[in-house]
Parts: C-alpha cells; structure tokens; sequence
C-alpha cells in the first residue's frame, strides 16, 4: 500500500511540474517588435529565423473545442522596403483566397490594414482576421483564427476578439 501512495504521489509531482507555457509578454525580431497576450492563452509554437512565429492557442472551454483550435499567431519577416511589404501581404492574401470555402468579410471603414474572411478547415467554418504592418525593416502580420460557433458563446468569442484587438492595437504604435 505504501509502495503504490508512493507511485501515485510520485507521478502527480511529475505531472505537475510539467512546464505549460502561458503567454504574457512577448518580444521578437530581437526586442524590436513586442506585445503582451491574455494569461489564459498558451503558447503552443515558436519559429525562430526569418520569418519569426509565435503561435498561441485561445483555450475554448466548449464540448466543441475537441474539434476546433482557436488560435493566434505573429509573424514577422525581414522585408526590404515598402514594395517587399506589399508582395509579403499580397502573397499571404492569395494562400487565404485558396482556403476551402474561403468568403471574403468586410473590414471597417478607415482600417486598410485588415482582412476579414471566413474559410473551412475539416469541415469547420472559421473566422479569420488578419491585419499587417511595415516597421522597422519587417513585416508583421498578426492572425486571429476562432471557430465560426462555438458553444462557448458569444462572451468567448468577444474576448477572443477583444485579445486580438488588444495585441493589434500593441503591434500598430
């Protein structure tokens, strides 16, 4: 009996201490570019190089997540100069026009740096939004990607949004 309380304690001191990354602060492209996410979101990838990418897992705590991964990432590329900018968006805007079932959305008046669609990934309807900037040598793109229903609600797909929002208000001063 002792020999198995040993076991179990053993093995839940080893579960615990493995690392789960929360993400709050984040610096890339060597501190130039930095922003700060919602605790509750989980780094789930990081690529360094060129391009440089994080990518953050938005935990939704539905029966439907099982087969959805609402996500976020940032990307940042070393770009020449104003025109290499513009080819980097473009060429990101023609790999979303070839997403299955890809449906362009309307963005809001005055915020030419946002792309709105939906597109299918197995089957499920997402939303994406993506917004881009020019700074410093790099371009950086940040990318929301949520389920179009969830059945957490709409008080989760609106703080969804609103982390979005603040890192791209972060990404854009």
């Amino acid at each position: 009996m002792k020999f198995s309380r040993y076991l179990l304690v053993t093995a839940l001191l080893a579960l615990a201490s493995i690392p789960v990354a929360h993400a709050d602060d984040v610096s890339m492209a060597s501190g130039s570019v930095h922003f700060t996410t919602p605790a509750g979101w989980l780094s789930i990838m990081q690529v360094d190089g060129d391009p440089e990418v994080r990518v953050f897992q938005v935990p939704d705590p539905s029966p439907s997540a099982g087969n959805t991964l609402a996500r976020v990432s940032v990307t940042v590329k070393q770009v020449t100069d104003a025109q290499a900018f513009g080819d980097y968006v473009n060429g990101a805007m023609v790999k979303a026009k070839n997403l299955k079932d890809y449906q362009p959305g309307t963005r809001p008046s005055g915020d030419q740096n946002s792309f709105i669609y939906t597109a299918s990934e197995s089957g499920i309807a997402y939303n994406y939004v993506e917004r881009y900037w020019f700074r410093n040598g790099h371009a950086i793109q940040l990318r929301c990607v949520r389920p179009s229903a969830s059945e957490a609600g709409q008080a989760w797909a609106a703080n969804f949004d609103k982390g979005c929002s603040d890192i791209a208000a972060t990404l854009g001063t």
